[in-house]
């Protein structure tokens, strides 16, 4: 007699990613004040434009020169050894701060971009998305992601760059100027 499994129903994500999840210094791709230093912040907010207070936040990136770094000890930050990747927690007014590099592109004429995930209360599982440096106007309008979005889209994944050299980028995970998430296939 043949039968068939039920899947076991998904479970929200949180809220509990204050436990064992943060690590010392995990938003600190690079220490901060270090030559070429930039900061990545912003907020994360819900589909009614309140900030979530107990959001991850985790990127990935390359470095200046555009090399995917393959470096160990991301965990353990020494001061020196930029691995590319990072996680923190937004803090109880749902905002974040990396600090790090600007990455650069990873082929010529290629935007440079962080990879980024979020993980919140209520999301059945995480949220995948992308956050590109706004200087480049050529090669944002050659990026295929960004190409195939409405540049009303377009805009919710382009950092805006303040005066003082920081990267200003806010996640709204529902509602108006909802940010663009991607579907993440793991099987690809």
């Amino acid at each position: 007699m043949s039968r068939s499994l039920i899947p076991t129903p998904g479970q929200t994500v949180g809220p509990f990613f204050g436990y064992a999840l943060p690590f010392a210094k995990g938003g600190e791709l690079v220490p901060p004040g270090s030559p070429n230093s930039v900061q990545l912040h912003g907020t994360v907010y819900d589909g009614n434009g309140t900030p979530i207070p107990d959001a991850l936040i985790e990127i990935w990136q390359a470095d200046e020169n555009g090399n995917v770094v393959s470096e160990t000890g991301s965990l353990v930050r020494d001061g020196y050894t930029f691995t590319g990747w990072g996680r923190i927690p937004a803090g109880n007014t749902g905002k974040y701060v990396f600090t790090t590099v600007n990455p650069g592109a990873t082929e010529p004429g290629k935007a440079p971009f962080f990879a980024v995930a979020i993980f919140a209360r209520g999301l059945m599982n995480r949220l995948f998305t992308r956050v590109y440096l706004p200087e480049d106007s050529e090669a944002l309008e050659k990026d295929a992601l960004l190409s195939s979005l409405e540049p009303a889209r377009r805009k919710t994944l382009i950092a805006e760059r303040l005066a003082d050299g920081s990267l200003h980028w806010d996640i709204r995970l529902q509602g108006e100027d909802e940010t663009v998430f991607l579907d993440f296939n793991s099987e690809a």
